[in-house]
């Protein structure tokens, strides 16, 4: 959420990492997020960068897990997938979590988007775990 509102007035993005499941599927489990800077410089689209993209492909393999989604902030919009989100859902098994700033008070959804149609799927956030006891 830092990341999205140190973004405005543009919106920010990032990349999820986690493990995959036996099927190849992410489990639904985000290991590390790793924020990212939007290469459009812009209010309404975004392009990851593809510098902190690798640095996130690196980071993930590093731990045994794999990018298994993506998150961006819609400055404007509520937190649901725009046409341009649903025409570049680059993967049908990523997790696409949008961030909402238009009310001021951050709104975070899930989506899986498969053959262009939009699935909410329940998001539950958590304390990460402490390194040390």
């Amino acid at each position: 959420m830092a990341h999205c509102l140190d973004g405005l007035p543009d919106e920010a993005c990032g990349m999820l990492s986690g493990p995959l499941g036996p099927d190849g599927e992410p489990t639904g489990e985000i290991g590390a997020v790793h924020p990212a800077r939007n290469a459009d410089a812009s209010a309404r689209t975004y392009t990851v960068e593809p510098r902190d993209l690798l640095r996130a492909m690196r980071a993930a393999e590093a731990v045994g897990h794999e990018i298994v989604g993506v998150w961006h902030s819609h400055t404007h919009t509520d937190a649901y997938p725009s046409p341009t989100d649903v025409r570049n859902a680059v993967d049908p098994a990523w997790i696409y979590v949008l961030v909402s700033l238009r009310h001021g008070e951050p709104a975070l959804r899930a989506y899986r988007i498969r053959d262009g149609a939009i699935a909410e799927i329940p998001v539950e956030l958590t304390p990460p775990t402490p390194l040390f006891g």
